[in-house]
């Protein structure tokens, strides 16, 4: 399952330029490649440049086809490739279609005397002028075939694919088997081979599963490498225009129309009449990260919250350990975060900043009971006249974890996680809805959870979801979150997924892709032996299957009792970074930069040093971008810039 594609499209197309017998037309929005039947063996090329180490077709694979097949006569067939001995006119493997049918060709010399075996797939309509995208999955007697990510066609024939098919002195050929007779007439976007693997959760995540791709080649590729010609400058023309130079200058209707060029960000910005839009700008390449303020926080802090106030300014809400002096919030001046304002809070957690209309607030999880013995969680509104946050309403919670804020149509919700009662880690979380008559949250539906940590909204299409973390039941740490999906005005389970001292959730996009991020903390159970570390433990990314209509595991990342995940981009690059608290041994534990690599997933890029890491926040200025890390073992925190080339 680690193994590469191998885009067999790609190597046949000579970089920077065509094959003989190749060109490419653009249909529906989408580029193709039209084959000719003239120069057969032009369009093919050795084995041997894909299967380098190795000269044995794999036993179980995928192929990947994206093509625009035209009408066909009935009873015949073209091809959409073949590997071929160059001594033999035998097919070792290949793909052709017919009216209705999809037929895969292999030769087994061990199991069937010679010949050559065909696996067909009855029907199957390709020839309808349309995109479609097969996934062809193979592995021993089980053949399925996936047309537009839709319920695939299993076929189980007597013969198994070899096990041991030798590809020396052999050679694939697009569109043809060597001979003019046969020839795809149609249009070819993608064809790989991805050895190891069902290439299904890999394609079946986009929204247009017609034209989902793997991996095209260059020429392809919705934006040109590099353009033909200079189509701006084809024709003369003249225009009046105004570039402003220098510092921001001012956007209202009498500069609308005019453009500034930022030459600090080597960006063009277009005035609309009341804001600057960027219409060119250089992207970004995170370089290496360096420290940019050390702050000396109230105590501990278990969590960070930033958040901006329309006109006002952006802020950090930090959730501190010890009472007094509790909780403090910080300003963004001058480049750095300056001291704004103390709120008393009991052992906090975490903050959850969010709007009602125009209504500010920000609520803190509490763990720990007041000096009353009262046990309470409490939203702060934002007081414009006193500019600051002032109490608004408390909420009896129980050990308090996290606040999560969201709307659901129309309707504002405020979700708590409890922890623990007592020592029984067996209770309710309660999700609450704001009634705008009485101006107050109020209960909704309460759900079951375990020793629970984290709350984690998202929304895919229509649809809103809500994920937990549970940590705890009492003896084990192994035990399973749930992700609920909302029906008919209340959250309903949608899917259980096995975690470990589940910490945080954090649900992310690259492109049209829908990830889910765990962090697991740690591994116990008191009816199983102790494993030699309860904390070096893979966390987990899910990637949302829509076919199958779940979140199936895409990559496991070994961390050391992880306790959040946060997920920012520079520029077109996108990035996991990961906190780290204790590898069983110290606190002093390096948290690191994951750089999404595409079919490689998430692979490290940076270490950072962290003491007792807890929390992560990823946040922009107009200065730069920064990463804020936690720290629930000293009075610490710590800003980081994020330098770009």
């Amino acid at each position: 399952t680690d193994l590469r594609p191998l885009d067999i499209l790609s190597e046949a197309v000579p970089a920077g330029g065509l094959a003989r017998g190749m060109r490419v037309f653009q249909v529906q929005g989408v580029r193709g490649l039209q084959l000719s039947a003239s120069r057969p063996r032009a369009l093919g090329f050795p084995a041997s440049r894909l299967f380098i180490h190795c000269d044995r077709f794999p036993e179980e694979f995928s192929i990947i086809v994206t093509l625009r097949a035209l009408r066909v006569p009935a009873k015949r067939n073209e091809y959409i490739f073949t590997l071929m001995v160059e001594e033999s006119p035998s097919v070792l493997v290949g793909l052709r279609y017919a009216p209705d049918k999809l037929h895969f060709l292999f030769w087994s010399q061990e199991r069937a005397g010679g010949w050559q075996t065909r696996v067909t797939f009855p029907n199957v309509s390709l020839a309808d002028n349309q995109w479609h995208t097969l996934i062809l999955a193979v592995s021993g007697q089980s053949f399925s075939l996936t047309v537009d990510c839709s319920i695939p066609k299993d076929v189980v024939v007597e013969t198994p694919f070899p096990a041991s098919l030798s590809v020396r002195r052999a050679s694939f050929y697009l569109g043809n088997r060597r001979r003019r007779k046969g020839v795809f007439t149609g249009l070819l976007r993608q064809l790989v081979l991805l050895p190891g693997a069902d290439a299904t959760p890999r394609i079946c995540h986009a929204v247009n599963f017609k034209v989902a791709t793997l991996s095209v080649p260059t020429i392809l590729q919705d934006v040109p490498a590099k353009p033909v010609s200079n189509e701006v400058l084809k024709y003369p023309y003249e225009t009046d225009m105004k570039v402003t130079l220098g510092a921001r200058p001012r956007c209202s209707k009498e500069e609308k129309a005019q453009f500034w060029f930022n030459a600090s960000r080597r960006g063009l910005y277009l005035c609309n009449g009341s804001t600057w839009v960027s219409m060119l700008e250089v992207q970004h390449r995170l370089d290496y990260v360096e420290e940019h303020q050390n702050l000396v926080t109230n105590s501990e802090t278990m969590g960070i919250e930033v958040f901006t106030i329309p006109e006002v300014g952006l802020f950090a809400a930090m959730a501190n350990r010890v009472t007094p002096p509790g909780s403090a919030i910080y300003r963004w001046t001058d480049g750095k975060f300056v001291h704004y304002q103390n709120i008393p809070t009991y052992q906090a957690q975490s903050w959850k900043y969010f709007t009602v209309g125009k209504k500010i607030f920000l609520a803190v999880a509490n763990f720990e009971r007041n000096e009353r013995g009262q046990e309470f969680s409490v939203i702060y509104k934002w007081s414009r006249r006193k500019a600051k946050f002032i109490t608004y309403q408390r909420i009896s919670t129980h050990s308090a974890r996290d606040w999560e804020a969201f709307v659901i149509e129309g309707e504002a919700f405020l979700a708590v996680v409890n922890h623990r009662e007592g020592n029984n880690h067996n209770i309710d979380s309660v999700i609450y809805r704001w009634n705008p008559r009485t101006g107050l949250f109020e209960t909704n539906q309460t759900i079951p959870t375990s020793g629970a940590y984290d709350w984690e909204f998202f929304t895919i299409g229509p649809y809103s979801f809500l994920a937990v973390a549970n940590t705890f039941n009492g003896t084990s740490t192994k035990i399973y979150s749930h992700i609920y999906i909302w029906l008919s005005g209340s959250f309903q389970l949608f899917q259980s997924i096995l975690t470990f001292g589940a910490a945080d959730w954090e649900v992310f996009h690259i492109g049209d892709r829908v990830f889910l991020a765990v962090a697991n903390s740690h591994s116990y159970d008191s009816g199983m032996p102790a494993p030699s570390n309860f904390y070096a433990i893979n966390s987990s990314i899910y990637e949302l299957n829509i076919t199958a209509q779940m979140f199936v595991k895409f990559q496991d990342l070994l961390t050391y009792s992880a306790l959040d995940w946060e997920f920012f981009s520079v520029g077109d690059d996108s990035f996991l970074v990961v906190a780290n608290s204790f590898d069983g041994f110290t606190f002093s534990v390096n948290s690191i930069i994951y750089r999404w690599q595409g079919y490689e997933g998430f692979v490290a890029a940076h270490h950072l040093p962290t003491v007792g890491c807890r929390d992560w926040e990823a946040f922009h200025t107009a200065e730069g971008s920064y990463l804020f890390y936690s720290s629930a073992k000293e009075p610490l925190s710590k800003v980081l810039k994020l330098k770009t080339t």
